[in-house]
């Protein structure tokens, strides 16, 4: 059912002065790979209080409601996304304290609206090192957290202490690292709850020295991944002793199209919108891609995207 007259109004009461919503708003707009039918609403609260406070009406209301980041890792269908996409974009808090007497590590609390590109940036401008595998990673702290975005270099569980979460209710909840089970590409973090900011442990390390090992990844992804066309990162998580692109690849599907969709032909694991594609033609490529990976090779492909909404 399409959001009546008073939630609407709520939702834009609750939002605050430096927040914004958006009603039937098409979700290609907040997604990097371009596609993705409207939203109900879309809402980008100013703070961690907004967004609890909206996160309890949804809840008490019976409206559905899903988190949102930097639309980076996800695939929205065509129907779109019924009740409210809480964006959590505007959370852009960042600190950095002075380190322990007994851990020569610096603490810093961040927010999930914070792109992984500043987190770098910043920590690199005071020698702290930790997040070099950042270099190049589209995306914001939250989704990192939720899969542990990673590279060679590391993930946000090597330095990650504590996540902080939103419940249905609005309480915050805290995690330990121990308590958020991290796991290659993913996590015990729960879909139900709204990931809202992180504690981080940084070590001391010479700027050079990051500089080097932030070079040398970006060298690495730019030479095998696509660019000027809309996507997502990889699509599927690499099986154990394997790379998914390398089994897609095997299978011949290597620039295979559907529509305006694509599995790339620079690096198969990215499936790209080179024009005007749907979401339904990027499904059509999933499909195909793990029904030829079972066939040949008899592994079963992971999605490391996340397929939200409903088809068109």
């Amino acid at each position: 059912m399409p959001l009546s007259s008073s939630q609407r109004q709520t939702l834009l009461d609750l939002v605050g002065e430096k927040g914004e919503v958006r009603f039937d708003e098409p979700m290609a707009r907040h997604s990097t790979l371009r596609v993705g039918g409207p939203a109900d609403a879309w809402v980008a609260p100013g703070n961690i209080d907004r967004l609890a406070a909206i996160r309890r009406f949804c809840s008490e209301s019976g409206l559905a409601c899903r988190a949102l980041g930097s639309g980076s890792n996800i695939l929205v269908q065509d129907g779109g996304i019924r009740g409210v996409v809480l964006a959590t974009e505007r959370l852009r808090g960042l600190q950095f304290f002075d380190p322990a007497p007994d851990d020569p590590r610096t603490p810093v609390f961040v927010e999930a609206g914070v792109s992984t590109g500043k987190l770098l940036s910043e920590a690199t401008r005071r020698s702290l090192g930790g997040v070099e595998f950042l270099g190049g990673v589209p995306g914001s702290v939250g989704g990192g957290m939720i899969m542990n975005a990673g590279t060679y270099l590391g993930e946000f569980k090597d330095v990650t202490v504590e996540v902080l979460s939103i419940a249905a209710d609005g309480a915050e909840i805290r995690r330990s690292h121990a308590e958020c089970g991290f796991v290659y590409r993913g996590s015990a973090l729960p879909a139900s709850e709204v990931v809202v900011a992180a504690r981080l442990l940084l070590p001391q390390r010479p700027q050079e020295a990051i500089a080097q090992a932030v070079a040398a990844l970006r060298t690495r992804r730019k030479e095998r991944e696509p660019h000027g066309v809309g996507c997502a990162g990889s699509f599927f998580k690499n099986p154990p002793g394997d790379y998914a692109g390398r089994l897609i690849e095997a299978c011949g599907l290597k620039g295979t199209r559907r529509g305006d969709a694509e599995i790339s032909t620079v690096h198969a694991n990215w499936f790209v919108n080179v024009g005007s594609a749907r979401a339904a033609d990027l499904v059509s490529l999933i499909e195909l891609s793990r029904s030829h990976v079972e066939q040949r090779f008899g592994i079963t492909l992971d999605l490391e995207v996340k397929i939200l909404g409903e088809p068109a």
